[in-house]
């Protein structure tokens, strides 16, 4: 990929984990450059979070290398650890804590002295939007503001890379667009940042992305660059009988794919101008009237969706 060892933040060459027979990673190679957001994106059971927890050291790679800052995550997981900032899906925060003892709690974990904790707790109270709830139990936390916590214990002693595992989950729209206000403004201060979401809007987020399906990795590039990979074009087909469309463009001939998208749906073909006149008279046919058919760029969703059903067919 060309990038100078120290332009390098994240590495990972063959990176492989294996639960016994069931092969979680499977040989993925990648790199992250320096102050990137690089985005991990595929559905529940892809292995993210496997790769994210061999990357912090707190698993074991089976195969391959990884290495974080130079070091390598296999023998010395401790030099990386101390450099580092993981939030997880459940981040571990004491119930029975206030939000200030909670932060005050990791702080002292990561040997940060009285002074310097005072001001960081301070700080990211105010950043946050927490100031005022200080003294608020974790326990009595809805699910946006735990996550907004969570995210200060991971970055209390300013890491130099941060591991965020689904740090958007279960939280509202508005609350999702606050965090990635924070995350772009970590990557400006210097901080490397990989994120893994399965939210197909989140993903145009990112600097570079990873697609995971089964454990690989089946698409690598920018954004713009990933919605070139799909193979075929995109169609929109409008029409107020959109399920039984549906179930029967799924049949056409020339159709490689049929999926909703809100009220219509979208397919792929080889040749759209084609599709374009035989399609409305496949639907027509079996009484499916068609109101509108056009073709459409490509969302992140329909390349996923696309590249993923390309691989379960394999």
């Amino acid at each position: 990929m060309g990038m100078r060892a120290d332009d390098v933040a994240v590495l990972a060459h063959g990176l492989t984990k294996r639960f016994g027979d069931f092969v979680a990673v499977d040989h993925i190679s990648f790199e992250i450059r320096r102050g990137q957001i690089f985005g991990f994106l595929g559905p529940n059971g892809a292995g993210k979070s496997t790769t994210i927890r061999m990357l912090c050291g707190v698993l074991a790679p089976s195969e391959g290398e990884a290495r974080v800052l130079g070091h390598n995550v296999a023998t010395e997981a401790e030099q990386v650890k101390r450099r580092i900032g993981y939030m997880t899906q459940r981040s571990s925060l004491y119930a029975d804590l206030t939000v200030e003892e909670c932060l005050h709690f990791y702080a002292r974990l990561y040997g940060l002295p009285p002074r310097e904790r005072r001001q960081k707790v301070r700080g990211w109270l105010e950043r946050s939007g927490l100031a005022g709830m200080g003294r608020e139990l974790v326990a009595n936390l809805s699910g946006g503001w735990r996550q907004r916590l969570a995210l200060g214990c991971a970055i209390l002693h300013h890491p130099e890379v941060l591991f965020l595992d689904e740090p958007t989950a279960g939280t509202d729209p508005i609350s999702r667009r606050e965090f990635w206000d924070l995350f772009y403004r970590f990557a400006e201060e210097g901080t490397t940042i990989l994120v893994t979401t399965h939210y197909m809007d989140e993903a145009e987020y990112c600097d570079v992305l990873a697609f995971m399906f089964n454990g690989r990795i089946i698409a690598f590039g920018t954004p713009k660059e990933i919605k070139e990979f799909m193979s075929g074009r995109l169609l929109r087909v409008q029409t107020h009988q959109w399920m039984q469309a549906l179930t029967l463009l799924k049949q056409c001939p020339g159709v490689r794919d049929a999926s909703l998208h809100g009220a219509a749906v979208h397919v792929v073909v080889d040749d759209a101008e084609t599709a374009m006149r035989e399609i409305p008279s496949f639907l027509e046919q079996a009484g499916v009237a068609v109101q509108k058919i056009e073709p459409v760029l490509p969302t992140l969703e329909d390349v996923f969706v696309s590249l993923a059903e390309e691989e379960a067919r394999r």
